[in-house]
């Protein structure tokens, strides 16, 4: 059961864009900052030992929410991405300067024994995870702070994830396609 709320919650928090959207245009005011709020409660219950570090922003996001909710600010909302993106870089640039690095924790989950010519790599990947946060983060800002609920949705439920997309995809295809010839 625990898996499936997981699941569950963490589909709606990927869908929180497109969520705000429907909920700022179609429910009554305060329902969608409360029905958020919740899904978030429920998914900071949830966090493995592995992953308390995503505590923070889940919790700045409950924050958000609730705040939104008690004080009526719709626009709260809007800046959940900014601190998502904000502690992504915040958890990845920490683990570049105290080591090991975000990417290289996540590739020893695959493969423990990675040589030692790998690290640098890692590192560079990591490096470049940082620059796609920094520039989500900071678009993520314009469009909540500047544009309509319509640019932020397409940039923060859509181009950004295709953003991340891009960057995964192309990495992959980077270490098996060219480091594999090496």
């Amino acid at each position: 059961m625990r898996v499936v709320l997981q699941l569950v919650t963490g589909i709606l928090l990927l869908g929180y864009p497109v969520a705000v959207y429907f909920g700022l245009n179609y429910l009554p005011p305060g329902v969608i900052a409360l029905v958020l709020c919740l899904i978030l409660l429920l998914r900071l219950a949830m966090l493995k030992q592995q992953v308390k570090s995503m505590a923070i922003p889940v919790l700045v996001g409950i924050g958000l929410t609730a705040g939104s909710f008690i004080a009526k600010r719709n626009d709260w909302l809007l800046y959940y991405p900014v601190v998502i993106n904000l502690s992504m870089l915040a958890l990845f640039g920490y683990s570049l300067k105290h080591g090991p690095s975000m990417i290289e924790r996540l590739a020893r989950f695959k493969e423990p024994d990675l040589p030692d010519e790998a690290i640098p790599y890692l590192n560079r990947v990591t490096q470049i995870w940082c620059g796609l946060f920094i520039l989500n983060g900071t678009l993520a800002f314009y469009t909540a702070s500047y544009a309509s609920l319509e640019i932020w949705t397409l940039y923060n439920g859509f181009i950004a994830y295709l953003l991340i997309g891009l960057l995964l995809g192309g990495e992959w295809l980077y270490r098996t396609l060219w480091l594999k010839k090496s």
